[in-house]
């Protein structure tokens, strides 16, 4: 069964003869739906995409609610041979327009809530079908899969062909779609299946957002590669994935899961019944991995990967999960420390820049040649920005950013398109955005804001220019008065000084 797609190929190997095997009862609804039928409903999508002129290579561009159908559409978009591209839905209209022109979607699927808003903005980019998709599960993408029958026949699609593209953050500029082709994203879930030892008997608590690499290349790709069962839940709470722990195996979560987690009760019986918890996409405290197996017997394990190669490494499975550690290079990525201003290899326990190969690495950025080569080698070597040691074990420790991105909440963050906006406030002379501790979001972004002196500045103003152009979770969750900022010999803002100046803001 879809043997010509490389990537599709391995998602449904685990499952074929298996069509009344359960893959996912959603969490809120009690509503089950087999192998059969999500693959079914698979390739109804991937005919509704066909018959709609969406050709291989074509992206479809998702910002809608996490549901059962917008996985149903990312299967259906390899299926089909089309890129897909997920969009958080808390973006605003102002950084949809942004994404639209430059990904340059055949296709683009909303809430229906937002199609009024976001239907000019897609015609303004030419997108020449809007679709729209709901909470709910309904909406025109549903009609239109409806209208199909299954039995749709994979398009062909190599392992160099694109799958996805994900949009990441950097520090400085727009943001940058990352190119995952079907071999990054099959041959990565496949190590973590393996390595995380996930088989048909495992049922995973997916409280994951679905518009990044952890929720949706991670959590949904291995089940389905494994055969396993999901509990799919609309977003993250709490004490409802506690109350699915007895019937779950395994749960993977950002830090912010595992420190509201803690503050329930009944959280060590409940965890009585599982085998592995996980944690990415921000750095995991000590004193959280500490506290969770003191709680709970288990210890949590952490693992470290990016939008543009997926996981690179990881704590084991068997053996030690060592708090404040990312672990291991996966089988088949290779992982190196850096001298950031040369490039050459250092000694192991020096401080440098990570650099990692492997099937996993992205095909570069969509449409930024200049940009791949900053930071794509032509040895194939990605230069990820992360400041990082191996210890005498061969533990990887992630000691910081070469970059000053942010990540709150398992989410980027990055400070020149905040500080921009802020810039513009009357009375502002500059910025820097910053991120610090934070006992929740792991980290907070905070904004430094010199006044001009001329008038005082309004707060006021600064909240409402952010809460009208950028995410919640860009937004600075305190404003920072001072005179000046400080700045090296070169003028150079220094935002180390900064961040550790207001390191205990929220402690």
């Amino acid at each position: 069964m879809y043997q010509a797609n490389h990537l599709a190929e391995r998602l449904c190997a685990a499952s074929i003869g298996r069509d009344d095997a359960l893959f996912l009862t959603h969490a809120t609804t009690g509503k089950t739906t087999s192998y059969g039928a999500f693959f079914g409903n698979a390739e109804r999508m991937a005919a509704a995409l066909s018959r709609a002129g969406v050709q291989p290579g074509d992206r479809v561009a998702v910002q809608a609610p996490k549901t059962v159908e917008m996985l149903e559409l990312y299967v259906g978009c390899v299926l089909s041979g089309a890129v897909f591209l997920p969009l958080n839905p808390a973006y605003t209209p102002a950084e949809i327009s942004y994404f639209l022109g430059n990904a340059s979607p055949t296709l683009f699927v909303c809430d229906p809530a937002n199609f009024d808003a976001l239907t000019p903005i897609a015609n303004d980019c030419a997108v020449a079908h809007i679709w729209t998709l709901g909470p709910d599960g309904t909406g025109s993408l549903a009609d239109a899969r409806d209208a199909e029958a299954p039995g749709f026949q994979a398009v062909a699609r190599a392992e160099d062909d694109l799958a996805a593209i994900l949009y990441t953050s950097g520090t400085t500029g727009r943001s940058k779609g990352a190119m995952l082709t079907h071999r990054a994203l099959a041959s990565n879930s496949e190590t973590l299946r393996d390595v995380w030892r996930f088989t048909a008997d495992d049922t995973l608590i997916h409280a994951l957002p679905i518009f990044h690499t952890h929720g949706l290349f991670v959590a949904t790709n291995i089940t389905l590669m494994a055969g396993a069962a999901m509990i799919f839940m609309p977003q993250f709470d709490a004490d409802q994935v506690r109350d699915a722990m007895p019937s779950a195996t395994a749960l993977m979560g950002v830090p912010t899961f595992y420190t509201r987690l803690l503050q329930t009760d009944g959280l060590a019986e409940a965890a009585r019944n599982m085998r592995l918890f996980v944690s990415g996409s921000a750095p995991l405290l000590a004193e959280t991995h500490d506290q969770w197996r003191a709680v709970t017997g288990h210890a949590i394990l952490e693992r470290y990967g990016m939008t543009e190669t997926n996981m690179n490494t990881s704590n084991p499975y068997d053996g030690d999960r060592r708090a404040g550690t990312v672990g291991f290079p996966l089988p088949g990525v290779e992982l190196k420390i850096c001298d950031p201003d040369t490039g050459a290899d250092l000694p192991r326990g020096d401080i440098g820049v990570l650099e990692v190969r492997g099937p996993n690495v992205f095909a570069g950025y969509w449409q930024m040649p200049e940009k791949t080569a900053e930071e794509l080698r032509e040895d194939g070597f990605f230069i990820t920005g992360d400041l990082g040691r191996i210890d005498a074990d061969g533990y990887v420790h992630i000691v910081g950013r070469a970059k000053d991105l942010i990540i709150s909440g398992g989410l980027n963050v990055y400070p020149k398109e905040v500080e921009a906006l802020i810039d513009q406030v009357p009375g502002v002379v500059e910025t820097a955005v910053i991120g610090v501790p934070h006992p929740d979001f792991g980290e907070a972004v905070v904004a430094v804001v010199v006044p001009d002196g001329a008038a005082p500045v309004d707060e006021g103003a600064i909240n409402a220019a952010c809460e009208r152009d950028l995410a919640n979770f860009k937004r600075p969750k305190a404003v920072q008065l001072v005179d000046t900022l400080p700045r090296n010999t070169m003028g150079k803002v220094q935002k180390a000084g900064l961040r550790k100046t207001y390191a205990d803001l929220f402690t």
